[in-house]
């Protein structure tokens, strides 16, 4: 009975260890301090619009934070934020001194795989940002495209896709990543193999505002099998072929022929009547070249 009472007397920390210390659940939300939290050095996300930051602080001030952050303890005063950096900043522009967060516990590669799915899932990135995001799920995390697929609900095809886009040159990178062209114009340039044409098609996009079908018609003209469709079939039509032959021949003002093999391969052959139509047809072709 003396036992018990002493240890009723002691109070609450003689039956609960730490009682009185700061007691962090696991699996619940937590009030934190926010200037103990750390942004996520994993975070795919590096532009934040300033106006929408201020808006979404002025809903934080009137009915506070609705969806609560997610961090890993660090160390004994520190945590470091997996996701929800938008609602931390926003809440620190409002001026709040804690923030709910859950707590979990993640390494390094967990972290990474974490905040890149989580950002994927709410859809806020731009194209280049989700590309980039699922690169890295590729390469740091070790996730093949099948398990990557799975993880951010996508189907592979569209994850291959968005994959694709980092092949871009810089400068389209950039203009898609600041939706100067859509989704579908990129995926279109994609399909084009030289980059110098890649980039000529994207200053056209720009100038003379293709549409996305435009520039996939582009793209079909460009590929090596559809030209070499084009010129079976004007070598194999008659009468495109005999055109051409009188087109030449009305320009240097005398017949002209075509000597060519099975494979397309072969020489056009002008025809002149003397040394002074010989000097007449090199004149000709002198100007061609000036």
């Amino acid at each position: 009975m003396n036992a018990k009472k002493n240890s009723l007397g002691r109070g609450l920390g003689a039956l609960i260890e730490n009682a009185g210390e700061e007691t962090l659940s696991y699996n619940s939300t937590n009030e934190i301090e926010i200037d103990k939290i750390e942004v996520n050095p994993f975070q795919p996300r590096k532009q934040f619009d300033d106006e929408l930051l201020y808006e979404l602080s002025e809903s934080i001030k009137k009915l506070g934070i609705i969806q609560p952050i997610t961090v890993r303890k660090k160390d004994a005063d520190t945590y470091q934020l997996i996701t929800g950096e938008r609602r931390y900043r926003a809440s620190k522009l409002a001026g709040l001194k804690k923030i709910p967060a859950y707590i979990r516990e993640a390494d390094d590669q967990g972290m990474l795989e974490m905040a890149l799915v989580e950002n994927i899932q709410r859809e806020e990135l731009n194209p280049i940002e989700i590309s980039i995001s699922y690169q890295r799920l590729v390469e740091e995390c070790n996730l093949t495209q099948e398990i990557l697929s799975e993880r951010v609900g996508k189907k592979r095809s569209t994850v291959a896709n968005y994959l694709r886009l980092l092949k871009l040159p810089a400068e389209i990178q950039l203009g898609l990543r600041n939706r100067k062209i859509s989704m579908g114009h990129a995926r279109a340039l994609i399909n084009i193999e030289e980059a110098e044409t890649q980039l000529l098609i994207y200053e056209r996009i720009l100038k003379y505002d293709f549409s996305v079908r435009k520039v996939e018609e582009v793209a079909r003209e460009l590929k090596p099998e559809h030209r070499e469709i084009k010129q079976k079939k004007l070598f194999n039509d008659p009468e495109e072929y005999n055109q051409l032959k009188t087109h030449l021949s009305k320009f240097f003002q005398t017949s002209v022929d075509f000597k060519r093999n099975k494979k397309g391969a072969g020489k056009i052959v002008i025809s002149f009547n003397s040394d002074d139509d010989l000097e007449r047809i090199v004149e000709v072709l002198d100007k061609l070249n000036n």
